[in-house]
């Protein structure tokens, strides 16, 4: 399987409000379970993994009672 970006779920977040768990949820509904994911520095992610690395790198704000991300900080290749 091929792995996919982390700016796909970045972008899938755009607009939304999400906690780590629906978050995790919807990456799962949207790309699979099995699905891994790789960014500029990482590589063989699964979701939590994606998410931990995303929030550790600052790519999320928060918003309501959750977070969104923060779309400012996804670079651009």
């Amino acid at each position: 399987m091929e792995q996919i970006h982390g700016h796909e779920v970045l972008h899938m977040m755009e607009g939304n409000s999400y906690s780590e768990s629906s978050l995790r949820d919807a990456i799962v509904q949207k790309f699979g379970k099995d699905q891994r994911f790789y960014t500029c520095s990482a590589e063989e992610m699964d979701a939590d993994e994606l998410i931990a690395f995303l929030k550790e790198k600052g790519k999320f704000m928060p918003i309501n009672d959750g977070f969104t991300v923060d779309i400012s900080k996804v670079c651009n290749h």
